[in-house]
């Protein structure tokens, strides 16, 4: 089992991994090593992951998620498999880790009286300046 949170784990059958030719560094071993991983795990057949981490998960995998529901995460950013391996397992744990969160939802609020009477005083004020600059009736204007 793969430690999520304190709640989650997966089972080690989920995932499925695939190794393919990585480009990059690594030079002339480069052609001969199939050192890049390709992540597979199943969000939505995933006996392990509440209904609600399944909703946010698929949201969060953005263009990594397939049509059918899997999550494929590529990385090829070392040149050994092992380490590979290791860092795409933990950007899918880290991807289910945000999902588990649950989100806070806002409750709307109403603005205080004192806000309110600030509001209109500075308005008010505005309006004075304003006014302040208008041509009077019967002033000088012209010249």
């Amino acid at each position: 089992m793969i430690p999520v949170t304190n709640r989650i784990s997966l089972a080690e059958e989920e995932i499925v991994e695939v190794f393919v030719r990585a480009s990059g560094p690594g030079g002339q071993n480069v052609n001969k090593v199939s050192s890049a991983v390709q992540l597979r795990f199943d969000v939505r057949g995933s006996p392990n992951l509440p209904e609600g981490v399944k909703e946010r998960l698929e949201r969060l995998a953005g263009k990594r998620l397939t049509n059918d529901g899997v999550i494929v995460i590529s990385a090829q950013r070392f040149r050994t498999q092992e380490r590979n391996r290791e860092d795409a397992l933990a950007r899918l744990v880290e991807m289910i880790q945000q999902a588990a969160v649950v989100p806070i939802t806002r409750r709307p609020t109403r603005p205080t009286l004192g806000s309110k009477m600030r509001r209109l005083e500075g308005k008010a004020r505005r309006s004075g300046v304003k006014a302040m600059r208008r041509d009077k009736p019967g002033g000088d204007s012209e010249s």
